[in-house]
Formats: C-alpha cells, structure tokens, sequence
C-alpha cells in the first residue's frame, strides 16, 4: 500500500506543476519557462529586443540591430539578474507571469522600465560576426 501512495508523490516530483497566471518567476520557473526559447520583448508598444535562453542559464540578448551580447542569468533574492560580456554591472529584473506571457519590471521599480514578451514573431534572431576593419 506505501508503494502505491509514494507513486504520486515520486511524479510530482519529476513533473513539476504547471505555471499559472501571475505567478512571479523563481530562477527555477523562469529557467524551465525559458530554457531552449528565444523571446521577443517589447516596450511601449515597439520591439525592445530578442533574447535567446541557452542551457546552464546562458543567454544571448540583442536590440535587434545584429550585435548580440553573450551573457548569463543568476536569481537573487526575488529578481533575475543578468550580466552580459559587455557590462559586468548586473541587471536584475522581477518576471511574472501572465496570461499574455513574461513581464519583466527593471529592478522592482514601478517607475522603471516594464517589458513584456511578445508574441512569436516566427524570425529568426541575427547575430552578425565580429565588425571587420581597417
């Protein structure tokens, strides 16, 4: 009889529960939204930028003009914070998510930046080699 009872308590361990609306994102919920995906952000109402998730938390970011920063992402605290090749100063964002997908608040702070994922657009994240020059 405890054999069976430990069944369901082993598959929820290996199937963690589903996300749901609202929720704020842990660095595990975030990585298991995230991992294997390339999201599109926007801000007020135009296209911020493109970020690419790669295994053991990497990531690649671009604003969308073809450089692309290599970067990683740690948790801290509440937040998700992001350090990027070209900037050792972290970046750390709370997500949540909504029915919509991720939003993203810069720092927690209400007056600062919110982006928002937006839908797939179905392209493809360019990333042009090293500039080339004289």
């Amino acid at each position: 009889m405890r054999v069976i009872l430990m069944i369901p308590l082993m598959f929820s361990l290996l199937h963690p529960a589903p996300l749901t609306a609202g929720e704020q994102l842990t660095g595990e919920t975030f990585d298991r939204y995230t991992l294997g995906r390339t999201l599109y952000y926007g801000f007020e109402g135009t296209i911020y930028g493109v970020e690419r998730y790669l295994p053991d938390r990497q990531v690649l970011w671009s604003f969308l003009d073809g450089r692309c920063q290599k970067g990683h992402w740690y948790e801290d605290a509440d937040q998700i914070c992001f350090v990027y090749e070209d900037n050792n100063t972290p970046q750390c964002w709370r997500f949540a998510l909504e029915p919509e997908g991720l939003i993203a608040q810069f720092e927690s702070d209400p007056r600062a930046t919110e982006l928002y994922e937006v839908e797939d657009l179905d392209e493809d994240m360019l990333c042009y080699g090293p500039e080339v020059g004289v």
